[in-house]
């Protein structure tokens, strides 16, 4: 049958009178073959969504059908790479194509001619199943590459196995049978992008991921197999948000997608991540991360497929038993393609124009976080933090509100916060995490039995203060009492001494959970001190002045994160001077 294109709207194609493509099914568009996905048929005409510019296309051209979904291969190589959204490797695309994107490039998301050290840990006759790991090879400095059977083949039994050695990634390791039909694997295998890979459970929440930054490990943390959205306005720090979370939590791997975002902030993330040091590990950061970069003046119909590209490989380390951190930035440039392609479609709109199945689509993408149980037999998981860009800061339009109904932490950011250089802008109070009472057990273990405790009334100190300022807002702070001042005094130094954060500083970029939990202890027993000072006649300003209160402002610069021992030292000098008052 003559397959040729008789519409052509932008990214979206049509073909008439065809029965040939099956739904969801990878084509190739005209002369150029240009990589587009079926999301539409009836018996009279298949619609195409092309994931490449269609400047040129014309009417007549031919479409041909590659018989499979929409795939992404998964092999060694992905990682500290960068990809375009439809996982073609930038890097390889500029020396054979130049510094823009080429339509029709053919490149492989795995480097063929690549050699890897590879060892293979079967013999002939042992038996395997769907996950298991048949072979390693180093990927990087960092991450080993465990070559897993795929999901696809149930029980096998080895026929062949390759002896130690350097391998391309398209070369035999071993040879499977599999229902009396010998079957081939290599390093690599094919994942359609929009199935989640399975898993053999899902595992209950219980391990936050450590940050280094204290507004989120101690007031809104994240989980590890979690999934958290930063809503935040133009220039409220969305993007240093989660570059910060990137560069210094405890993922074993990083995949950052740059979805329709500006390209001098990919370039930022680039030229970051190529001269950041691991803390961990003293390698390249660089060593852990992969980047999805499509910039919003890459063909929108790809920055839907970026979404997809990024979770696949994430799950596809994942099922090796690492811990993955996605970052997607943003979803609302996501959710605007949708609306485009919903648009060009002639979809009845929904909501400020987004489709009717925008909830979903964000609920397929958020449900594939998690904490599981590998079908390899160890843990794995994939935390997703998504970065979500309202117009005009307006928490209420529908990616916002859709997108809080499938996480359970929300990081707001606010901009009077940002006007103010209070960084990172995250507003405590409008934040949450449902995580909380299930990190109780790994606080009370890793961190100190009064961890919680301390978290909570810093946090009632906090909301004691908001309940105050509107109050200081109608009369002033002169006639409050000396109680209610203190509380203001320490809310100040909670607000400008623990939860703001220099990410410039040595010491402050990064702060481990102990020296946060000395933090707030130190502050807690200011505040204890001068709460009993102030019942025995002492006034505020009288305690202000000893300059304990400024001390402790700027403790998070004087005390390095190596010498701990000194808040035992500024410890007893809050109870020598402040008992001395009155006296």
């Amino acid at each position: 049958m003559n397959n040729t294109i008789y519409a052509i709207n932008g990214p979206v194609i049509k073909i008439r009178d065809t029965k040939d493509f099956a739904m969801r099914e990878m084509v190739y568009v005209g002369n150029k073959h240009l990589i587009g996905e079926v999301i539409g048929v009836n018996d009279s005409a298949t619609t195409i969504q092309v994931y490449e510019n269609t400047a040129g296309l014309k009417i007549g051209e031919e479409v041909e059908g590659t018989g499979g979904p929409m795939s992404v291969t998964l092999g060694p190589g992905i990682i500290s790479n960068i990809f375009d959204g439809i996982a073609r490797p930038l890097t390889e695309m500029k020396k054979t194509d130049g510094v823009f994107v080429t339509e029709g490039s053919d490149i492989p998301t795995v480097d063929p001619n690549r050699e890897f050290d590879v060892t293979v840990l079967v013999k002939v006759g042992d038996e395997l199943s769907a996950g298991q790991i048949y072979a390693e090879c180093p990927e990087s400095p960092l991450i080993t590459n465990r070559v897993m059977v795929p999901p696809s083949i149930k029980n096998c039994k080895v026929t062949f196995a390759a002896a130690d050695g350097k391998y391309k990634p398209d070369d035999t390791i071993i040879r499977v049978d599999v229902n009396g039909e010998e079957v081939p694997l290599t390093l690599c295998q094919k994942w359609p992008i929009r199935t989640p890979r399975p898993v053999a459970k899902r595992i209950p929440i219980n391990t936050p991921l450590i940050t280094g930054q204290r507004v989120l490990d101690t007031i809104v943390p994240v989980a590890k197999g979690g999934a958290a959205a930063i809503p935040g306005g133009f220039g409220t720090g969305k993007t240093m948000t989660q570059h910060q979370i990137a560069k210094w939590c405890d993922a074993d791997i990083i995949v950052y997608i740059g979805c329709g975002e500006r390209g001098n902030e990919m370039t930022q993330v680039l030229e970051e991540f190529g001269e950041l040091i691991d803390p961990k590990s003293g390698k390249h950061l660089t060593d852990r991360t992969v980047l999805i970069a499509n910039t919003s003046n890459m063909p929108v119909a790809a920055r839907e497929a970026s979404i997809y590209t990024g979770i696949t490989i994430a799950e596809y380390y994942r099922d090796m038993g690492y811990d993955i951190a996605i970052m997607a930035d943003s979803t609302s440039r996501w959710a605007e393609a949708l609306r485009e392609i919903s648009g060009r479609l002639e979809e009845m709109p929904a909501e400020e124009g987004y489709p009717a199945y925008l909830p979903s689509r964000l609920a397929e993408f958020y449900e594939r976080a998690g904490n599981c149980s590998v079908l390899s037999g160890k843990r794995g998981s994939v935390t997703i933090i998504g970065a979500v860009s309202p117009a005009g800061s307006d928490f209420s339009e529908p990616v916002t509100q859709n997108t809080k109904r499938f996480v359970r932490c929300f990081i707001a950011l606010d901009k009077q916060l940002a006007y103010a250089r209070h960084y990172p802008a995250i507003n405590w109070l409008t934040s949450y995490s449902e995580y909380i009472p299930e990190f109780e057990e790994f606080y009370e273990k890793n961190v100190g039995e009064d961890f919680l405790a301390v978290r909570q009334e810093i946090y009632n100190i906090l909301v004691e203060e908001n309940r105050l300022l509107e109050i200081v807002k109608l009369i002033g702070s002169d006639v409050l009492p000396d109680d209610q001042k203190l509380i203001l005094e320490t809310a100040k130094v909670i607000r400008v001494g623990f939860l703001q954060q220099n990410a410039f500083h040595k010491d402050d970029t990064y702060v481990p959970m102990d020296k946060q939990l000395e933090m707030m202890r130190t502050i807690l027993l200011l505040n204890k001190r001068s709460v009993e000072a102030v019942k025995r006649g002492v006034a505020v300003s009288d305690i202000l002045k000893t300059g304990l209160f400024d001390k402790l402002t700027k403790i998070k610069y004087e005390i390095s994160n190596d010498h701990l021992e000194k808040f035992a030292e500024i410890d007893k000098e809050i109870e020598s001077v402040i008992s001395a008052l009155g006296q």
